[in-house]
């Protein structure tokens, strides 16, 4: 919208260097960095404030703590039909999940939208698995004539990975693979004995494949004055002790600690203002989510890292006479090309060995088998690009998962249940989704939410490439763990709708090229010089790797680059 300025009085004291919409895992790096870097910097979270340790009211308790003993209530499942599906989401961690009923969207395709609105975002729910993409994703869609090229390649991201891995923790094991770079990792959590069964079967068969440990943002050792994990297996309650990644317990604090910050949650921006005459954004209009009584609030440069589709809708919604179909929308790509990593197909099955053996702890994470497929002409495939990597691990069958099965009653029943089952093992691939245009987020022209703000509507649909995938996912976990020497070997997909991954990118998109992208090399709008976006809805393409550290990593290197303009007056 063109600005009206409807609070001039206040406007001094509304004014900052640098605003951040959003304080998820690219919002909190966000707020750290321009902090640091000296910029007086406002944070803007539309959900409530969490603070580190003191809002966590389920860390420390007990599952007899629960009504519902952590299986959740119907009720509650018909409620929170979205939410409830993710595998996070349980009667101890709902307190960061969104309801459904107050934030309806609208499914024009099945898409499943898992939310967390409050300070801290998903960091607080992540799964934490780190990544590095390589050029083997950098250059794929230039490779396969897809979409758009990356403006960037790993060269120019590998000293931000470093850089961000060095500060957030990451535990991991360097196998020397240049599809999957290694970084600066700490000390790698180990396999148990049939997961390093698994691995040197796998060695064994296969030259092109291995099996790792996860590498995760959980802390080995202490670190930064955090941590170290505690093995509770427990994170999606929020950790006291520190001991993995969010802004919680990293970010925010030391943004906070250089006096730079100024936090508002329960702020909903609606949309960023334009000063047409300079062709530069102004600041953002924002809504109270209790009174909602409306703020504009005033910076030099702009950060939006609301999450992809709320970003999108901010875009969309910030629509004046120099973009009236979206603020720097002359590409006509905001909103298009989403992506959701496709997942839960696999194999799983049992095996006989190992019965007088066990595991100590709860380790928060499984293991890795990295990408094999389209890296190499020995590897290509004919029926579809890309490839996906497997996570999994392997266990021993507890009583939860035996006493429906196995039936019975009384004593000898309740002894049996107290010794393990056989060991079982699970691997799951997470698949690249290629941008399809019309895979997208948009807005509803009639249905507005309780704020007056236009209902999101969400389409993504998996085509012949994912499909094509997904049958040689099932058939290649299955061949891998018969080889392995599994009993019982069965293959699955559970069909899960887009979004179900939680890690939906794309909709921003960068690129050479301001007739087909949004953003450039930096991540700074083509159109609105001063305006970066740095969360998932910037990516070209959705690589098969977890894509936080990735949203990380170019933040950084956006910020840097931001203040450097600043300093050359150009923004």
């Amino acid at each position: 919208m063109d600005p009206i300025f409807t609070n001039t009085k206040g406007k001094k004291e509304h004014t900052y260097d640098a605003i951040v919409v959003g304080s998820g895992i690219s919002g909190g790096w966000a707020a750290k960095e321009l902090c640091e870097k000296g910029l007086k910097t406002l944070v803007l979270e539309r959900g409530r404030n969490v603070e580190h340790i003191t809002d966590y009211p389920t860390a420390m308790k007990s599952p007899w703590d629960f009504p519902f003993r952590l299986t959740g209530s119907r009720q509650d499942q018909a409620e929170n039909p979205v939410q409830s599906s993710c595998s996070a989401y349980s009667e101890d961690t709902k307190p960061f999940f969104v309801s459904d009923r107050d934030h309806p969207y609208i499914q024009e395709k099945p898409f499943t939208w898992i939310r967390g609105y409050q300070v801290g975002g998903r960091s607080l729910t992540w799964g934490r698995q780190c990544y590095r993409l390589s050029d083997l994703d950098f250059e794929a869609n230039a490779r396969d004539g897809i979409a758009v090229d990356w403006p960037i390649r790993y060269k120019d991201l590998a000293p931000w990975y470093d850089y961000v891995e060095k500060f957030v923790g990451i535990s991991g094991q360097a196998e020397g693979l240049s599809h999957l770079p290694d970084g600066q990792f700490l000390p790698p959590m180990e396999l148990n004995c049939i997961e390093t069964h698994f691995a040197k079967q796998v060695r064994q068969h296969y030259k092109d494949r291995l099996v790792t440990i996860a590498r995760t943002a959980n802390l080995t050792r202490g670190w930064n004055g955090r941590g170290p994990c505690q093995y509770r297996n427990l994170c999606s309650r929020g950790c006291p002790y520190g001991g993995y990644f969010s802004s919680n317990s990293a970010t925010l604090p030391m943004a906070a600690a250089t006096g730079n910050l100024t936090l508002r949650p329960d702020s909903i921006v609606a949309e960023v203002l334009l000063d047409a005459k300079t062709n530069r954004a102004i600041g953002v209009r924002v809504i109270d989510a209790h009174t909602k009584a409306v703020t504009d609030y005033f910076a030099r440069v702009i950060f939006l890292n609301a999450s992809t589709i709320a970003t999108s809708a901010i875009l969309l919604n910030s629509a004046s006479s120099r973009f009236p179909n979206g603020l720097g929308n002359t590409s006509g790509q905001i909103g298009h090309n989403l992506m959701d990593h496709f997942m839960m197909g696999g194999a799983m099955g049992e095996h006989t060995d190992f019965a007088d053996q066990y595991y100590a702890g709860r380790r928060p994470i499984g293991f890795y088998v990295p990408r094999f497929r389209n890296i190499s002409p020995e590897t290509q495939r004919k029926d579809y690009r890309r490839g996906f990597a497997y996570q999994g691990d392997g266990e021993r069958a507890e009583w939860s998962d035996r006493y429906k099965l196995e039936g019975g009653f009384g004593a000898d029943f309740k002894a049996k249940l107290a010794k393990p089952g056989p060991w079982t093992m699970f691997i799951g691939a997470w698949g690249e989704t290629l941008p399809y245009f019309e895979n997208r987020v948009a807005l509803d022209d009639q249905k507005t939410d309780q704020w007056g703000l236009p209902l999101v509507k969400v389409a993504l649909e998996y085509r012949e490439n994912e499909i094509n995938m997904r049958a040689d996912i099932k058939e290649s976990a299955e061949e891998m763990l018969t080889k392995a020497g599994f009993r019982n070997v069965q293959q699955f997909y559970y069909d899960l709708p887009p979004g179900s991954a939680v890690h939906e990118m794309g909709t921003a998109r960068m690129g050479h090229d301001p007739k087909t992208s949004v953003l450039n090399a930096f991540n700074q709008m083509h159109d609105v010089k001063n305006v970066y976006i740095t969360d998932g809805s910037c990516m070209t393409s959705s690589a098969c790797q977890n894509p936080s550290l990735t949203y990380m990593a170019l933040t950084a290197r956006a910020c840097a680059h931001a203040v450097e303009e600043m300093k050359k007056l150009n923004l």
